[in-house]
């Protein structure tokens, strides 16, 4: 198979786990050129030669793109502003890093819909004042295997979770906007505009969907309105789609039973927000995706791709970039 040379840029800031990828990846593709310049003003002169680029490109930088054709974004959900009107305009084709933690995030899920569902939130803070508190009310505890979950996002994630939940004898429907049909562990997968429907209907509403000008601020006072009361949250998905002041304020009124979360409208959460100090409210810091092979797994994805356009092949992990996912 003949095989065409290019030249790959890794936009900085870099990070240290990429350091030996440039000489991995040009010794597993002959005629591979990689560029890795360490300031942004080296970048942009860089950037000039670039047929490929790993990172993020600004509008100031993808000015100097002049024969970019491809570019690897370094995550699934690449943070705000990466998906930028230039950058959409742009004739590139976009890959992302999805698949690569899919089923760590879906067992953090399941950790975090377990957590809700046997009231761990408040014995976690009960154990920090090394206090005994072994009362109980019937409402504290969700009997998975009596209840419904309603996931929002049928992709990799939400597939993943649906199956784990399945196998507790939950009743799994999903909401997607590209997918529907017979999914493993669903009862059903519906349209998007089901999903105001459905939330009544939930005892668990798990969000995996990614941000997109679609998404963002999808689960706000209105939509968390039409839940069932007493109901649990859990969002593994992306800050963005759930508004925090109004999930706040339905934990106050009690219309929610409790929420989970991974991800946030501002990360860092603010030390004095209130959902830190919530009994029924489980917090952590953005780390459902840690877990073991991550960087051979990035490392895997951007190989590939790298083999598929030296090849002129399709490549993986295409970015519809309009809708950033």
């Amino acid at each position: 198979m003949r095989r065409m040379s290019f030249t790959l840029v890794f936009v900085p800031p870099h990070q240290d786990e990429t350091a030996t990828w440039p000489q991995r990846l040009a010794e597993a593709v002959p005629g591979l050129r990689v560029l890795r310049p360490d300031t942004a003003e080296e970048a942009a002169a860089a950037l000039h030669e670039a047929d490929a680029a790993y990172g993020a490109l600004p509008e100031e930088l993808l000015a100097h793109a002049d024969r970019l054709r491809w570019l690897q974004a370094p995550q699934a959900g690449p943070p705000a502003g990466f998906y930028h009107p230039k950058l959409i305009e742009h004739p590139a084709v976009v890959t992302n890093m999805r698949d690569t933690y899919t089923d760590h995030v879906a067992t953090h899920t399941m950790a975090l819909v377990l957590a809700l569902a046997r009231g761990l939130p408040r014995y976690v803070r009960e154990q920090a004042r090394s206090n005994w508190a072994p009362d109980w009310n019937p409402d504290s505890v969700l009997a998975l295997a009596e209840s419904t979950a309603l996931i929002v996002g049928v992709g990799a994630i939400g597939k993943a979770a649906g199956r784990m939940l399945a196998a507790f004898g939950t009743r799994v429907i999903g909401v997607d906007a590209r997918r529907t049909g017979p999914v493993d562990g669903f009862a059903e997968v519906l349209p998007a505009e089901n999903l105001d429907d459905e939330l009544g209907k939930a005892d668990l509403v798990i969000i995996t969907v990614p941000h997109t000008p679609e998404t963002e601020g999808m689960f706000d006072a209105e939509r968390l309105a039409r839940f069932r009361t007493g109901a649990r949250l859990v969002n593994v998905g992306r800050g963005p789609t759930l508004r925090l002041d109004a999930l706040t304020e339905a934990l106050a009124a009690g219309r929610l039973a409790g929420a989970a979360l991974d991800v946030f409208e501002t990360e860092p959460l603010p030390a004095d927000h209130p959902l830190w100090t919530r009994p029924d409210v489980l917090i952590t810091p953005h780390v459902a995706g840690a877990g073991p092979h991550a960087e051979e797994r990035r490392f895997a994805v951007l190989a590939e791709n790298v083999k598929r356009f030296a090849a002129g092949d399709r490549l993986i992990n295409v970015v519809d970039k309009a809708h950033w996912h």
